[in-house]
């Protein structure tokens, strides 16, 4: 079982397949993911990686993050997730995940806090058709109509469909397609629609209920993330003596 990677989604667009039709993709992006650190057995029972993506400032980091990134030799992140592995998966702390980490064709199950919309009624929020436009019915068109019973039971029923807050909470999408990667930008491409808004922090795994492809083994690593260590100050020479002119007697 590989690991997943942390995406940012940039938006919508469209590729063109080679019959010269247009196929809707969204596309995400990895900005520095890296395993920060590593879950096994004897220290914590479970096997998992702990990735980190997006570039953070040291000063919004608070002191127990930035002693753990440091432990970790990587740049303080914005988002953290554990992701489930197995043994021979596990990747080197500090390493960076490429977009190749994925191929085309392959299904991938993805998660992420959907867009909030707020207070919605019935009709929005649960596809109700609504009340009847004509036979008494005034004003209340669009109400979700019966909550509950009379006397007996007297009451709402827990779990009541009714209107009320809606979307930003987490939703999962399985079996998306990975349409294209592009490793130089970091950009992963997938068919349709993925859950989120602009902007949000997307997870993306292997589908569960099959890939689909023959997928890299552990995973494609890009770069060691690993912060560079100052170079050492070097001595200042001192400046070489100037040379005597001859005097011309």
């Amino acid at each position: 079982m590989r690991t997943g990677v942390i995406a940012k989604k940039l938006g919508m667009s469209r590729i063109f397949a080679e019959d010269g039709s247009h196929v809707p993709v969204t596309v995400l992006e990895l900005g520095g993911c890296a395993v920060v650190a590593h879950k096994t057995v004897e220290k914590d029972g479970y096997v998992a990686l702990q990735l980190g993506a997006g570039m953070a400032k040291v000063s919004r980091t608070s002191k127990a993050l930035r002693g753990h990134f440091a432990k970790a030799e990587v740049e303080p992140r914005k988002k953290l997730v554990e992701f489930r592995v197995s043994e021979d998966c596990l990747l080197d702390i500090g390493a960076e995940l490429s977009a190749e980490h994925f191929i085309a064709g392959q299904k991938v199950d993805v998660a992420a806090v959907s867009i909030g919309k707020g207070f919605a009624g019935a009709m929005k929020r649960h596809n109700f058709k609504g009340l009847r436009a004509t036979h008494g019915v005034s004003i209340s068109h669009r109400s979700h109509g019966s909550t509950g019973q009379c006397q007996d039971p007297g009451k709402v029923f827990k779990g009541k469909k009714m209107a009320g807050h809606m979307g930003a909470k987490r939703i999962s999408t399985q079996n998306l397609e990975i349409a294209r990667t592009d490793a130089d930008r970091g950009l992963v491409l997938i068919r349709g629609a993925v859950p989120g808004s602009k902007g949000a922090w997307v997870e993306i795994r292997d589908a569960v209920k099959g890939v689909g492809a023959d997928v890299p083994v552990p995973g494609v690593v890009k770069t060691a993330a690993k912060v560079d260590a100052a170079p050492a100050e070097t001595p200042a020479e001192a400046p070489a003596p100037a040379e005597e002119k001859d005097s011309q007697s």
